[in-house]
Parts: structure tokens; C-alpha cells; sequence
């Protein structure tokens, strides 16, 4: 071989040899600008106590359990977001939940179900935004029905939790 061809080959070989040494440098990606934390806008329309008794959903102050159940139904949610509006917007309001039970079971046990189900009521507008402090739970379990029958529609009607406002 030529001394030229030689000379090219061994500078190829370099060029390689350094190239497939050389640390690749790793460029940080650029990280992409934080995005201010946008706020809802502030609305003025904030409840007052006269919306007790014209606000469509705030007048709404009795939820329903199944039978032997302390779940909320879910047709009982926006309910549950109404009045925990309300107290995030009238911080000195207080509600009483107070839970009823239907006839049917021991007096004990219908004390008992009546304030888990005050809870439950008490437990949902606290996710939505209401305080502890102005929640109260009081069961009367059986003792105040507001239907005496004894059939299945009155039932459901003794099942319940009733929203007491005690301060507005």
C-alpha cells in the first residue's frame, strides 16, 4: 500500500477510535415553563341566608337511606354540595343532622344506624367543602317517626336524615 492510502487509513481509524471513546453528552431537555395555577374565578355569588328559603337545592334538607343502609344515594349528591357550599360561604352557619331509623329493629340498634347515617350526611358535606366545627349528629333512631304506618312507603319515609340549620 501506498504511504498516502496508510497515512488515511490510520487518521480514519483515529477519528473512529476517538469518536466511539468520546462520552456522549447528555443535553438536559429543556423543562417546559410552569404554567401559573389558575384560580376559578371569584364569583360574587356567594349563599346568604335568605337562600335557605328560595334556593331550590338548599331547601332540599331530607336525604333517604335504603333499608338497613348508611350509604348516601347518589341522587342525594348535588344535595350534599348545595349545603357544603353554603358553609364555606357563612362560616358562623351550623347545621344538626339529625338521623331517623324506620320502626322495624331494637331501639339500640336504630339509636346506632341513625348516627351512622348522620355521619355518612355529615362525612359527604365535609368532602365538599364543610367544616367539622359546624356539624352536630344527634340519632333518635325510631322515636320520631314521620309517617305510623306500617307498610314499605311509610317505611322510607322514617329513613332518613334532616338537615337542621341551628345558625345562618
Amino acid at each position: 500500500m501506498n504511504k498516502t492510502i496508510r497515512v488515511a487509513l490510520v487518521a480514519l481509524l483515529c477519528v473512529g477510535a476517538a469518536a466511539c471513546s468520546k462520552k456522549q453528552e447528555v443535553k438536559p431537555q429543556p423543562q417546559p415553563e410552569p404554567q401559573p395555577m389558575t384560580q376559578p374565578a371569584p364569583t360574587s355569588n356567594k349563599f346568604t341566608p335568605a337562600d335557605l328559603d328560595t334556593d331550590a337545592c338548599l331547601r332540599q334538607r331530607v336525604v333517604y337511606f335504603d333499608f338497613d343502609k348508611d350509604v348516601i344515594r347518589p341522587e342525594f349528591e348535588q344535595i350534599m354540595q348545595c349545603h357544603a357550599k353554603y358553609l364555606q360561604d357563612r362560616p358562623m352557619a351550623a347545621i344538626r343532622l339529625e338521623g331517623h331509623t324506620d320502626e322495624r329493629g331494637t331501639r339500640e340498634y336504630n339509636l346506632g344506624l341513625g348516627e351512622r347515617r348522620g355521619n355518612a350526611v355529615s362525612n359527604a358535606l365535609q368532602a365538599n367543602g364543610g367544616s367539622a366545627s359546624q356539624l352536630s349528629v344527634i340519632s333518635f333512631g325510631k322515636e320520631k317517626p314521620v309517617c305510623r304506618e306500617h307498610n314499605e312507603d311509610c317505611w322510607a319515609k322514617n329513613r332518613r336524615v334532616e338537615i337542621i340549620y341551628t345558625a345562618k
